[in-house]
C-alpha cells in the first residue's frame, strides 16, 4: 500500500493564456467566478463543468457546489490532461492539446493552514468531484480516504485506479497565487512564455520544464 505523503502536493491545470491574469489578480478563480467575470480560457468538458456548477454538492459544506471551488489534483499528468491531449472526446469544447496547459503546484498543508486562518472553506474528494457518489472531507486526519496508490499510478485502465487517481483538493471561490510554489510546463518555449507572463508579478513561482508531467 502506498503511504500518505508527509506533505502532499496538489496541481491545478490551466491554459498558459490565463497565467498573466492569475498572477496580476493574485488568485486562481473557481469556474463559477470565471464564468461570472467572463474572463479566462476555460478548458475541460462542458457537461461535467455544468454538473459541477449546478448539481454536485460538496457535502461537508452544505449548500455549496463543486464548481464554486478551485480544483486541484493530487498528481500531475492527470487523466483530464490525457483527455485534453487526445482531444477526441465528443464533450470536449477545448481542442488545443496538452502543450499550452501548465501545472500550478502547491502544498496541501500550506493551503489548509491559509484557509483555516482566513475562514475559507476547503475540502478534498476520494475521486472525481464531479460524480454523484463522491465522498467529500474537510479533515486532513482522514487523508487515507484518498487512494494514494491510484494517485501514483501511471496506468489507469483499471476503473478502480481511474476513479482514485481523480481525487481532488478544493478551495472555495479562489486560491491565493502566493501559495503556488512551482509552475510545471511541457517545454522550454512554454517556460519562456510563462516567465514573461509573471515577470511583473510580486510573487514569482519557480518555472520548470517537467516533461514527465505530460503525455
Amino acid at each position: 500500500m502506498t503511504p500518505i505523503p508527509v506533505n502532499p502536493k496538489i496541481y491545478h491545470i490551466t491554459h498558459l493564456d490565463n497565467v498573466a491574469q492569475i498572477a496580476q489578480a493574485g488568485v486562481i478563480l473557481s469556474d463559477a467566478r470565471m464564468l461570472s467575470s467572463g474572463g479566462g480560457t476555460i478548458v475541460g468538458m462542458s457537461s461535467i463543468k455544468r454538473r459541477r456548477l449546478e448539481e454536485i454538492e460538496v457535502t461537508c459544506h452544505r449548500g455549496t457546489r463543486v464548481g464554486q471551488y478551485v480544483p486541484f489534483y493530487f498528481c500531475p499528468r492527470s487523466i483530464m490532461l490525457y483527455i485534453l491531449h487526445m482531444g477526441n472526446h465528443p464533450d470536449l469544447t477545448y481542442r488545443g492539446g496538452q502543450r499550452p496547459i501548465v501545472h500550478l503546484q502547491a502544498n496541501v498543508r500550506e493551503g489548509v493552514e491559509w484557509a483555516d486562518r482566513n475562514g475559507r472553506r476547503w475540502a478534498f474528494s476520494d475521486r472525481n468531484a464531479g460524480t454523484y457518489v463522491t465522498g467529500f472531507y474537510n479533515n486532513l486526519d482522514v487523508l487515507h480516504e484518498v487512494d494514494w496508490e491510484a494517485v501514483a499510478s501511471t496506468d489507469f485502465r483499471s476503473m478502480t485506479v481511474k476513479e482514485g487517481k481523480q481525487a481532488e483538493f478544493l478551495m472555495y471561490d479562489s486560491f491565493p497565487w502566493e501559495l503556488v510554489e512551482r509552475i510545471g510546463v511541457v517545454d522550454a518555449r512554454v517556460k519562456a512564455k510563462i516567465e514573461a507572463a509573471i515577470a511583473s508579478a510580486g510573487h514569482k513561482p519557480i518555472v520548470t520544464v517537467e516533461r514527465g508531467w505530460y503525455y
